[in-house]
């Protein structure tokens, strides 16, 4: 019997931060505070639990903690 491959979705590839800032910051609604590099780095010191995988970082993971922990966090506050 053949099994066909399970299907990746993209977001949840493991990626590196610089790639997965490019695509959060492509994706969030236009109203929501752009992430940076150097608030991915506060954000991954306050949750290391969720980095598991080392310095991987996915959307399917990460996105949402990101989006809910960034507007009291951002560089403009």
């Amino acid at each position: 019997m053949n099994i066909p491959p399970k299907k990746i979705n993209p977001s949840e590839i493991q990626t590196s931060m610089p790639s997965f800032l490019k695509s959060y910051n492509e994706t969030i609604p236009k109203n929501f505070p752009q992430a940076s590099v150097a608030l991915l780095e506060k954000y991954k010191d306050e949750h290391s639990a969720y980095f598991k995988h080392g310095d991987s970082w996915s959307l399917d993971m990460h996105r949402k903690k990101v989006m809910d922990w960034l507007p009291g966090n951002s560089e403009t506050q």
